[in-house]
């Protein structure tokens, strides 16, 4: 297998923001991301983690992370450090800083936004530093080929190339039929993501668990200060 590091063509003249080859970029990610769901869908999984860490650990995986939280629609919205990515200098001085290795994530900035369909209720948020949110984006590259090949077939919420019209398009054809169902029942799991067992989850979800546990401490905490936030008021 090749070096992480050699895929310098999509990156001339040292690497510059302003000149990166983006469709190599895509291509090369696309590429790993096609071999990571080859080797999930014949549960290869030594396979699937050693091309995992080969392209969390490639620059062009870097530079698309680096791109996605910098040019979205929370790129003007700083963490706790107040720093934002917003010249081509500081995006490829990011691309530099991705790196597992001594990763320790920032406090969660916590801000309140009003609550959907309440006029007068908020809801917290967490807003992470820039460099956390690069480093989810870039391990999302090698988990959503493993998630997409494993997931259900007819699920569309938080899903690449799904939406609101595909699963109005499935709830059409299922009640269309003269033998459809009479009643649709909806349900809500309450505290879903808050009960989920860390030792569960590291030992399900196929990626580096170092940087797991720490996405998680991180989430730990934030639980913990809206809980103190909570307990104050």
């Amino acid at each position: 297998m090749r070096s992480a590091n050699t895929d310098s063509a999509a990156f001339p003249g040292g690497r510059a923001w302003d000149h990166v080859d983006w469709p190599i970029v895509h291509r090369r990610v696309r590429g790993l991301q096609i071999r990571i769901a080859k080797a999930t869908r014949d549960q290869d999984w030594r396979r699937v983690k050693a091309l995992q860490r080969f392209l969390v650990n490639s620059y062009s995986a870097k530079a698309l992370a680096v791109k996605r939280v910098s040019e979205n629609d929370g790129k003007r919205t700083p963490g706790v450090d107040g720093e934002i990515w917003s010249t081509p200098e500081a995006k490829g001085r990011a691309i530099q800083r991705l790196d597992s290795r001594g990763l320790r994530p920032q406090p969660l900035r916590r801000v309140y936004i009003p609550k959907r369909g309440s006029t007068t209720k908020k809801r917290p948020l967490g807003i992470p530093v820039m460099i956390d949110r690069a480093q989810q984006a870039l391990h999302l590259q090698g988990l959503e080929p493993v998630a997409e090949t494993q997931a259900d077939p007819h699920s569309y919420g938080f899903r690449r190339g799904r939406g609101v019209q595909d699963a109005i398009a499935r709830v059409f054809n299922l009640l269309a039929r003269r033998v459809s169902a009479s009643w649709i029942l909806e349900g809500d799991i309450r505290g879903c993501f808050d009960n989920f067992r860390h030792g569960w989850l590291e030992g399900h979800i196929p990626m580096e668990t170092k940087v797991l546990s720490c996405q998680m401490l991180c989430l730990v905490n934030a639980n913990l200060a809206e809980c103190l936030d909570g307990g104050a008021s």
